[in-house]
């Protein structure tokens, strides 16, 4: 039966619609009881008093850090009751209108409206209720990196850093460029972007990988269809709460001039920073280095701050898959920008975008480049969530 209604033909051309049945809405009835169940929302309401109580001791705010750690918890497990308390109310909504079509107040389609926004909800909230690690509730940081292919492949990150920056737009994330190299002719070579948001990493570190784009280019005089390549790193960005140790004796940094617009202080100043990090994995006694640059400022202490942070977050990341034994995870962020190692590819002319993962695919191309990727997301997270 059809989640929005069903579609009945007649007479070899005549199509009618039938409204929702009885069975759907006692199946919504059912499935806001489930959610009851799985969200565990009576203890959740104790919880939440108890965390409330908290925040009202006397000297609550004297330690800033703890105080928005615990805030954080609050925040947390409001949402869950506000999230169910919506699914609530739209399930009695629903109910309401499936009576009220009875008395002809409102139409079928009204009722398969309500229907469908029920449906959506439901859905959005079981997806959430798969993103429980620590750091899915986390900002997200993207590092965006150029494959080769010149001035094509450059062009080809700048369009991946647009659509997520549309897709925090759509999601109202907050975005900050903390790093930005640009082509030589177009495009950029890499970028760095943090994405600020409740569930940001949760729900982008399903594009943790290689995109492929295939295209009749408009930097080949030939018109000749060419292939182009664009890593895409995710990781969370961690705040004061999580203690990550850098040793200072495998730390150095290098100042440059920051590149683009921003008047003649950013050309002149080296105030843009690099942290250069020999890091030492514990788990499998493997020396790498880490990079991380921050140019977002004129002021270089600021700067190397927030350079800093993205190094630690770096750290806590590898850690983090280490622990959650998802190894594979972090080879495949590690691997060569060529054919064959592709996470997605978008092909322009024959109008497709398809995830190699997980099968799904769309012929929405403009929508995709929009930032319109959440169906790629859900497809992930429903076959590699769990894990």
């Amino acid at each position: 039966m059809s989640i929005e209604r069903k579609l009945l033909y007649l007479h070899g051309f005549m199509y009618i619609y039938i409204m929702i049945t009885i069975e759907q809405l006692k199946a919504t009835q059912d499935r806001l009881s489930d959610l009851h169940r799985y969200l565990d929302i009576e203890n959740k309401l104790i919880q939440l008093e108890e965390e409330e109580l908290r925040t009202q001791v006397p000297g609550f705010w004297e330690d800033q850090k703890a105080a928005e750690a615990q805030m954080k918890v609050v925040k947390g497990i409001r949402n869950w009751i506000d999230a169910y308390n919506s699914a609530k109310d739209n399930v009695n909504e629903l109910a309401t209108a499936f009576e009220f079509y009875k008395e002809e107040i409102v139409t079928e389609e009204e009722v398969d409206e309500q229907y469908a926004k029920t449906i959506a909800l439901f859905e959005d909230i079981e997806l959430k209720n798969m993103l429980q690690g620590e750091e899915d509730h986390m900002n997200c940081v993207l590092k965006i990196n150029a494959g080769a292919g010149g001035t094509e492949a450059n062009d080809w990150a700048q369009q991946l850093m647009r659509l997520y920056t549309r897709y925090a737009e759509d999601h109202g994330y907050k975005v900050t460029v903390q790093d930005l190299v640009e082509g030589d002719d177009a495009g950029i070579k890499s970028c760095t972007l943090e994405l600020e948001g409740d569930m940001a990493f949760g729900y982008l570190k399903s594009e943790n990988g290689v995109h492929r784009l295939v295209r009749v280019s408009p930097y080949n005089a030939q018109g000749k269809r060419m292939t182009s390549f664009a890593s895409v790193f995710a990781f969370p960005m961690i705040d004061d709460t999580i203690e990550v140790t850098i040793d200072p004796g495998r730390l150095t940094w290098d100042t440059f001039r920051s590149g683009g617009a921003g008047g003649q202080n950013v050309n002149k100043v080296e105030s843009g920073v690099r942290a250069r990090y020999m890091y030492l994995d514990p788990y499998t006694g493997e020396e790498k280095e880490l990079l991380q640059a921050c140019t977002v400022t004129r002021d270089q202490p600021k700067n190397r701050e927030m350079a800093l942070q993205l190094l630690k977050s770096q750290i806590y990341n590898i850690e983090l898959e280490h622990k959650r034994e998802k190894q594979a995870a972090i080879e495949a962020g590690k691997k060569k920008i060529e054919w064959g190692s592709q996470i997605r590819s978008y092909v322009f002319d024959d109008r497709r975008v398809k995830d190699h993962r997980t099968g799904f695919q769309t012929s929405d191309v403009n929508g995709v480049m929009d930032g319109k990727i959440d169906g790629f997301i859900k497809a992930y997270l429903m076959e590699f969530g769990g894990e």
